[in-house]
């Protein structure tokens, strides 16, 4: 429930956020008696799409850590601890990174990366997964989310994410103005847009906002290969990760908060569903680090 709160509030903020910029800008006046003024809709879908993912990702480390509960190892109180400390400073030393902060939160088997940057970054693990893991195995994970920091893979989806919400919101208002306008061919004394604008809007911003999370799920997914090739690199073989894949497949492991799906090491569904999940199967996974090796 706290989760569920916390992304409504977050969003709600949000929305609230790039209203005034869009109000400020005068950007938001895209529509007049005279008809769309194309040049601003641009702009202001434009504030909206990449607004919203730059907020988003610069909120990204400490919303993390409030959904999450995640704690920052600032001094290792246990051996785990220290252990966990010494392998990320060492993975990130060999991938050419700043150290990033080191987090560790109760629950299932679950590891993710985010931050704004490659020098303010955060790798967190959870608690189960390092008591269902062998040391290497967990190693293989944790050098998996240093490398989509080295990736630059928060930043990147990010953009994806700026580019698709914009074309969502472009498209879906130029589509309602022409339903609108068709609508009202033969209304001579209407001076603007009616309902038909604002329900055909609505209606195309749902269906189009489908379709741009299959594009950004695609995406997700390339990075999440990438990330295991990069762990590989890291480790000096792909076996530790290949290990650390199936010993997932053969936990009980628990979904990150909706804001942060793409970020974890666990996912991955089958079927119709498989277009929106931001992680491929395991099993693909494992092949492709199988074809790297040969």
């Amino acid at each position: 429930m706290k989760r569920v709160v916390l992304f409504l509030l977050t969003n709600l903020a949000v929305m609230l956020v790039l209203s005034v910029v869009t109000s400020l800008l005068g950007v938001n006046k895209f529509l007049t008696a005279n008809g769309l003024n194309v040049g601003m809709l641009f702009v202001f879908a434009a504030v909206i799409g990449f607004g919203g993912a730059f907020i988003s990702l610069l909120m990204s480390k400490t919303m993390a850590k409030w959904s999450t509960g995640a704690q920052v190892i600032t001094q290792p109180s246990s051996s785990t601890e220290v252990w966990l400390v010494d392998t990320v400073e060492r993975l990130s030393r060999k991938a050419g990174l700043p150290m990033p902060e080191v987090a560790i939160y109760d629950g299932e088997p679950n590891a993710f990366a985010t931050g704004a940057t490659k020098n303010s970054s955060l790798v967190a693990v959870s608690t189960g997964l390092l008591h269902s893991m062998t040391r290497e195995e967990a190693e293989a994970v944790l050098a998996h989310e240093v490398a989509h920091i080295a990736n630059g893979d928060m930043v990147t989806l990010t953009l994806i994410q700026g580019v698709v919400n914009t074309f969502v919101v472009f498209l879906s208002r130029i589509v309602g103005y022409v339903v609108d306008s068709f609508l009202r061919r033969n209304d001579g004394e209407s001076s603007g847009p009616g309902i038909g604008y604002m329900v055909t809007s609505l209606i195309c911003e749902v269906v189009f906002g489908v379709l741009a999370s299959i594009v950004v799920a695609w995406f997700s997914r390339q990075r999440e290969f990438r990330a295991d090739a990069g762990a590989a690199s890291l480790m000096g073989s792909a076996v530790p990760m290949q290990n650390a894949l199936r010993r997932l497949g053969n936990l009980h492991t628990e979904p990150l908060p909706q804001n942060m799906a793409a970020s974890g090491i666990a996912g991955g569904k089958g079927g119709f569903m498989a277009l929106f999940a931001t992680h491929p199967p395991l099993e693909e996974r494992i092949a492709a680090l199988d074809a790297r090796r040969n």
